[in-house]
């Protein structure tokens, strides 16, 4: 690799484990690809072939987070002599997908369902034997009538279900069930993080938990912080109060020996900082292991709910540049707009809802291109459709609209949530979805007409 090219790589941060870049780099021509084993996929080519806007899932990242994972807390149990568990469980609201779904189960991680529709897929999955029946589902979010049903179906079934109790009247369904269930504890240690609420309303205080009646099977106490953690120290402050409450409640439930952290660790969408997952699971079973010989009761089982952590960096989305406008304003750190042929508001929806900051990199790295400070335009008519980048920016090429030389680019990490939040704003299609595995390309999602959109809306 020549000196231009180490220096774009370095620029985009490429072929980083920190950054979840170890599988992309450029190749000696500029063109963007990603690497699986021996196999490289030309990211400009699929683009070319394809067509934009186009998102690209690889399969195999899932199953190498899965697995570095299970590798990493396997080895901390020893190293700790940890005597609990570890479990982990996939929420299926990250990203719902067939591929998804099927790689993580595959690779051994358990689920988290939060609606009767996910747990439904579960069923699906049981009838068709395509997991092992030991796997275990823990269950989440409001539980109506149907979702408390379908719980009950496939606990007599001999399946591992675990409703976790979040309000008053799923407390009066499940309190004395003779199978396992879960307690959500509404935790007031929150962490420093924009997406964060100060007040939800699932789960019970520590003061409603501990005036409880002992229940028949209380297996295991859940709480979450937020997403997108900041600092270590909110992560075990919470847990540190969360083990106070375990410990009184396992004082009148015998039965309970697991805590449910939930999600929330952050990936470095930014591209400005490290977040060590080996450091935090070391600090998580140290005070779980020290807290619990201070009291002279048993490790209790680690369950983690991690979504966006381990799937967002297994998809890319990729547009193509269709129009380019200097800013002239004052006071604008920009000086060019960029438009692509695809929407925020549509594609990567939480840029607009909560202000989600994205890696954009080159498809082609031009390296004698010199560089501008843009902005990037969606292609629908609302002026919310942009994206301003992490700093009032985004680094980019100097790349004047020319149809005779078109120009990509691609988005990172665009593997949790968008796919379900996708609308269809402006009547916009959504991207066409492949999936690369094995050397080989698989269309998972055509591109819509707009005969298929049009359907949506009842024409």
């Amino acid at each position: 690799m020549n000196k231009r090219a180490r220096a774009s790589r370095k620029l985009w941060k490429l072929g980083i484990s920190d950054f979840n870049t170890k599988y992309f780099d450029f190749n000696k021509d500029g063109d963007l690809i990603a690497k699986e084993g021996n196999n490289v996929y030309n990211i400009r080519y699929l683009a070319e072939k394809f067509g934009t806007s186009l998102e690209i899932l690889f399969p195999y990242i899932l199953d190498e987070r899965v697995e570095d994972l299970l590798d990493l807390t396997s080895s901390l149990i020893k190293k700790l002599k940890y005597q609990g568990k570890f479990y982990y469980h996939y929420p299926m609201k990250s990203n719902q997908t067939k591929e998804v779904v099927m790689a993580m189960v595959g690779e051994g991680a358990n689920i988290e369902t939060a609606s009767f529709n996910e747990l439904f897929l579960v069923k699906k999955m049981l009838e068709q034997e395509t997991f092992n029946q030991q796997m275990h589902i823990i269950c989440n979010g409001p539980k109506t009538e149907k979702y408390m049903n379908l719980i009950d179906e496939l606990q007599h079934k001999g399946l591992k279900v675990i409703p976790i109790i979040e309000g008053p009247n799923e407390l009066k369904s499940f309190q004395y069930s003779r199978f396992d269930v879960g307690i959500r504890l509404d935790m007031p240690v929150k962490s420093k993080a924009i997406w964060n609420k100060p007040i939800d309303r699932f789960g019970f205080t520590r003061k409603e938990l501990l005036k409880m009646e002992p229940f028949k099977n209380l297996k295991v106490l859940h709480y979450r912080i937020g997403s997108k953690f900041e600092k270590l120290g909110d992560i075990l402050a919470s847990t540190k109060y969360a083990l106070n409450v375990f410990f009184k409640l396992k004082e009148k439930n015998r039965s309970l020996d697991t805590i449910d952290i939930g999600g929330g660790m952050p990936i470095p969408f930014e591209r400005t900082r490290k977040y060590p997952v080996d450091k935090i699971l070391e600090k998580l079973f140290e005070l779980l292991k020290n807290e619990s010989e201070k009291r002279g009761v048993p490790h209790p089982n680690l369950i983690c709910e991690w979504g966006r952590y381990m799937v967002a960096p297994a998809q890319i989305t990729i547009y193509k540049i269709i129009d380019t406008k200097k800013i002239t304003q004052k006071g604008i750190s920009a000086k060019k707009w960029y438009v692509i042929d695809g929407s925020f508001m549509n594609d990567l929806i939480d840029t607009w809802a909560i202000e989600q900051k994205w890696a954009v990199a080159p498809v082609s790295n031009r390296f004698d291109d010199k560089l501008t400070e843009g902005w990037i335009s969606g292609s629908s008519c609302d002026s919310d459709d942009i994206y301003t980048g992490v700093d009032g920016i985004v680094p980019l090429p100097d790349y004047d609209y020319d149809p005779n030389d078109p120009f990509y680019i691609v988005f990172f990490d665009t593997g949790a949530y968008q796919d379900a939040l996708a609308s269809h704003h402006c009547m916009l299609s959504s991207p066409l979805k492949i999936i690369a595995e094995n050397g080989h390309i698989v269309i998972a999602r055509k591109r819509e007409s707009s005969e298929d959109v049009g359907k949506n809306f009842g024409w």
